[in-house]
């Protein structure tokens, strides 16, 4: 009867000193390690035989790094292997610390120059998500970002979207401006008429708040379209 090949993961004990997350951080600095490394430090502990490091980097790819790691539930996460409630609350802790420190630092917020900048700002969120979600970018007078709220999840479409719901949101914020991105399951971000119907009325009710929509994106897979650089909805 043939023997199974077991892979051998040392543990991090196991590992040579300069090679553990925790003690090259203290050597080279958090900036210099890798995201699996900072995960690892923050999990502890592996589990059944697999070290903390091989979970971290196991985590990342399920998940398709940060971001993935940041929409997933607690639930979600304790459905993978080695990963319990302890570990699932101590990763969204950690990535909420993350996002409230960004949230409240404004100098360190990212700045939004063109439609470039917005789409890449949620594209690895937006781009693979079943349903259509709209969300804003809100941003203050230097169109550095303050929020990304999703407003809406389902098709876009005049009847749906209460334009006011989106102001109300600005105002919340306080944003000088703001742009809207929405994506299209299908992975073709070219506009149809209901997304420039819809641009059309944000552009209005803007002019009548004094809070400008700069831009609308499309968002699909690895493309985007800005309806402000084709002119769709922006004219008066």
């Amino acid at each position: 009867m043939p023997q199974q090949t077991v892979a051998y993961t040392p543990m991090i004990r196991d590992m040579a000193v300069d090679e553990r997350p925790r003690e090259r951080l203290i050597q080279v600095g958090a900036q210099a390690v890798s995201t699996a490394e900072l995960l690892a430090i923050i999990l502890r502990t592996g589990s059944g035989g697999e070290n903390v490091l091989r979970l971290a980097e196991r985590l990342l790819s399920q998940f398709q790094d940060l971001p993935g790691l940041a929409r997933a539930s607690v639930a979600e996460l304790m459905n993978v292997k080695g990963v319990g409630p302890a570990k699932a609350v101590e990763i969204k802790a950690a990535l909420e610390v993350g996002r409230r420190l960004l949230a409240s630092a404004p100098q360190e917020r990212s700045r939004v120059a063109s439609p470039a900048d917005a789409a890449n700002l949620l594209m690895s969120e937006m781009m693979f998500l079943e349903q259509e979600h709209l969300r804003l970018i809100l941003l203050d007078t230097r169109n550095r970002v303050l929020n990304t709220p999703t407003i809406y999840i389902g098709s876009l479409n005049t009847s749906v979207v209460r334009i006011g719901e989106l102001f109300r949101a600005a105002i919340k914020e306080n944003a000088a401006a703001f742009i809207v991105a929405h994506n299209h399951p299908s992975g073709d971000p070219s506009p149809s008429p209901e997304d420039v119907n819809v641009t059309r009325q944000i552009v209005q009710a803007g002019k009548l708040l004094d809070i400008e929509l700069l831009d609308h994106i499309i968002i699909g897979h690895q493309r985007f379209v800005s309806l402000k650089e084709r002119g769709l909805g922006f004219n008066s």
